[in-house]
């Protein structure tokens, strides 16, 4: 055969099919293409469609994804089916998942990533590294210190240093239970928390301060390859910065958190997907751009943040390099998709605030949409997702015992070995490789494997290996395996191994193996710096089908609400889980005018309205199944500042209340409840006027109104809490009025008021309803 001549044939073969890479359909190395074209133009035969290719979701935020997997041919199954291609879960996942894996299967965690996303346990990782290597080659966290245990060591560099210090949950988000204190006097030591000195000098943007959400890659822990998103978030408080230590008790001033500013009248969502720069929430490459024009060193800030994320990883993997020996069959099953969150000062000097197990790939915003759904498409093509058929899926080697030499690169790696992928593109800094025939099999198909991977790439950036990734890290690699060196004390060792990143350095960069550059090359910089040029532009909600063409696609509120009543007055009555649903759809639309720029209504809540709402929820938190507490905003916080953290904390509620919702058993004889059809179509088109009537005459036909609130684990908990909150809505109510509701003016009792169980008589009805 002649040189070039299979490349070329490959080529023409894989250009008749543009949703495949890596070679013709049923090779070995044929992996999806994923495209955002196909969210608003699906293709006609997707090959995922034709292998019957097959996703399954666990405990993840899927709107998103499943409108990927979708629109390229993949269907989701059930739980307990173990024929499928993709595995996508919000948790980690366990041991016995992990060895199940067959060659073609993808998940994506990697095992023991909480070293990584922990709050406590990255601190505590890169605390071993300083101590091991230096604490000035990894001062890129705050301050640091681990409640309950540390307390006395708090105490002690507080006295020394003073200032603020911000509490935090060592395995939150979305902004939960964040707040900033003056004194270790007012950390709780009755939980778990981490207590990080506060950043004073952050670096503003028109007088408001920001933070960073990137999104980082790694496919492969031994040997280390790390990809950074080209694109990011930068996310603005929305009220401006004041370093006045008497607006400490402002969030909405000092934490920069999507899920805290949302809530603020104030904040500004920009509606145009090309506008990058507008609003509370910018795109990277639009704040670089920014800087530049400043005269700010962009280069050195995306070093510094680039050494960040490495050092990170590196800190943190030998106890997952160890769990993937033990648990991951193949090298290729496990990816991750890191959120790094990154603070930079006015020294332009980037901090590592946490790092997110799963970030959220929720679109609240056209930009969002734009960003996330490209994020999305070049993950999955970068990961490789094997063209097969779950079900006739070629035979791969059993799972060898744990305590195994794990060197064996090639074990269930058939699909991926990228043997026949040919260099499609040509790029300005190409990638030169050593002699091959110097290696051994299993080393050449990890170096093709890392070559077809970085082919694919997208709108990733390989950061390590880079061409000065070698020089610049291995001082913190251990020179036999090429791990990070493992500081004494950690309990988790690591057998000897071949020197895997070494290998992948000098394949892949043997020019570079003397040469240091001194900052990021100009290329990567300019990518960091362009603005986004692909991603979906329209809404997810745009692109819906409906699933029931029988009916029309307007439907009437108002004649579905009465549906819905005549059931009841029939003697129907809604499902635990329906009654919930309306319930959390009803604490949404409150929610929605909370916030100001939300939704149609224009009725706004103000002081008076929120305390009753927060009065509410410190007592409902008490019937939720996860642990639960409001932090009542301090009294210094008025107006719509205070309103806000109301609505955050409202807001976290209706998270909690809704995931416990899902997770409720579809009740098994359903000929006593209201058609679940009719009722899903009515929470459709429901307004909050709507769904208080039903829920209202739901509660008094059947004095069920323990079900809004009641614990879904055991009932002597909901008794114990349901004195104060659910008393005075399960008294009867009186007799209900089937006219009034006719003509839908069922206003005899509120149903806020009938919840709250508040003693303040002197509010009318309609004010009330307003409040909820």
């Amino acid at each position: 055969m002649m040189a070039g001549e299979e490349p070329v044939q490959k080529k023409e073969k894989e250009s008749n099919n543009p949703w495949i890479t890596g070679g013709p359909m049923g090779s070995r190395s044929c992996v999806l293409q994923f495209r955002c074209s196909a969210l608003s133009k699906p293709p006609i035969t997707p090959p995922g469609d034709v292998l019957h290719m097959t996703y399954k979701t666990y405990q993840a935020e899927t709107k998103l994804l499943a409108a990927v997997l979708n629109a390229h041919g993949l269907r989701e199954v059930p739980q307990d089916f173990t024929d499928f291609n993709l595995l996508w879960t919000g948790v980690h996942p366990k041991p016995q998942v992990l060895r199940a894996l067959s060659s073609h299967q993808r998940v994506n965690h990697f095992p023991r990533s909480y070293e990584l996303t922990r709050k406590d346990r990255l601190y505590k990782n890169i605390e071993k590294m300083q101590h091991a290597k230096g604490a000035k080659h990894f001062d890129f966290i705050p301050q640091t210190f681990v409640m309950p245990g540390d307390f006395r060591e708090l105490t002690t560099c507080h006295y020394r240093t003073r200032g603020p210090w911000i509490v935090k949950p060592v395995a939150s988000s979305r902004g939960r239970g964040i707040y900033i204190v003056n004194s270790p006097d007012e950390v709780p030591l009755e939980e778990s928390v981490v207590v990080a000195k506060y950043i004073e000098n952050p670096l503003l943007v028109s007088g408001h301060k920001c933070d960073l959400r990137l999104y980082v890659a790694v496919t492969s822990y031994d040997p280390l390859i790390v990809y950074l998103y080209e694109e990011g978030l930068v996310r603005l408080a929305t009220v401006k910065y004041d370093p006045n230590r008497k607006h400490l008790w402002n969030p909405c001033m000092h934490l920069c958190n999507y899920s805290i500013n949302k809530h603020h009248s104030d904040y500004i969502k920009s509606e145009d997907p090309e506008a990058e720069d507008v609003g509370h929430k910018w795109t990277l490459s639009a704040l670089l751009r920014h800087l530049k024009s400043l005269n700010l060193d962009t280069a050195l800030l995306m070093q510094r943040i680039e050494e960040v994320v490495i050092k990170s990883l590196l800190a943190t993997a030998p106890s997952i390099i160890a769990a993937c020996k033990l648990f991951v069959p193949s090298i290729v099953n496990c990816f991750e998709l890191y959120g790094f969150d990154i603070l930079i000062d006015s020294e332009l000097k980037p901090w590592l605030l946490e790092v997110n197990l799963s970030p959220s790939l929720g679109c609240d915003s056209p930009l969002d949409t734009r960003l996330k759904s490209a994020l999305l498409v070049d993950l999955l093509t970068l990961v490789g997702l094997p063209a097969v058929d779950p079900v006739v899926r070629p035979q791969t080697r059993p799972h060898r015992p744990a305590t195994a030499d794990r060197r064996d690169l090639t074990t269930s790696r058939r699909v991926q070995s990228a043997d026949s992928l040919p260099n499609v593109k040509h790029h300005s800094r190409p990638i030169h490789s050593a002699p091959v025939h110097s290696l051994s099999s299993e080393e050449v198909r990890m170096v093709r494997y890392a070559k077809a991977q970085f082919e694919r790439r997208g709108g990733f950036i390989r950061i390590f290996p880079a061409a000065e990734s070698w020089k610049r890290y291995s001082p913190y690699l251990d020179p036999v395996t090429g791990i990070p060196s493992v500081p004494p004390g950690n309990s988790w060792s690591v057998p000897p191994s071949h020197n895997n990143n070494l290998q992948l350095h000098q394949q892949l960069f043997p020019e570079c193996v003397k040469y240091l550059p001194a900052v990021i090359s100009s290329e990567r910089l300019c990518r960091y710096e362009r603005a986004l040029s692909k991603g979906h532009r329209t809404s997810l909600d745009d692109n819906r089908l409906s699933t029931d063409s029988d009916l029309p696609t307007q439907l009437d509120a108002k004649v579905l609400k009465q549906e819905v009543g005549k059931c009841l007055q029939d003697g129907f009555k809604l499902s635990k889980i329906q009654t919930r649903q309306a319930f959390g759809q009803y604490l949404q639309c409150v929610l929605g005018r909370m916030s100001g720029h939300r939704g149609k209504s224009k009725m706004r809540i103000d002081d008076g309205d929120s305390e009753l709402i927060l009065r509410f929820l410190q007592r409902a938190c008490h019937n939720l199944r996860t642990a639960y507490h409001v932090k009542a905003p301090n009294r210094s916080l008025i107006g719509k500042d205070r309103v806000a953290i109301v609505a955050k904390n409202l807001s976290d509620f209706l998270y909690l209340y809704n995931r416990e919702t899902e997770s409720l058993p579809t009740p098994a004889d359903t000929s006593n409840f209201v058609p679940n059809r009719l009722f899903m179509l009515f929470l459709q088109v429901a307004k909050e006027s709507d769904l208080e009537q039903i829920l209202v005459m739901n509660t008094q036909l059947h004095k069920c109104a323990q079900v809004l609130l009641g614990h879904c684990g055991s009932p002597s908990a909901l008794k114990l809490h349901s004195q104060g909150l659910l008393q005075s809505i399960s008294r009867p109510c009186g007799p209900y009025d089937k006219a009034s509701f006719a003509e839908c003016d069922c206003n005899k009792k509120s149903l806020p008021q009938m919840i709250g169980g508040t003693k303040d008589t002197s509010r009318s009805n309609l004010k009330v309803s307003r409040a909820l």
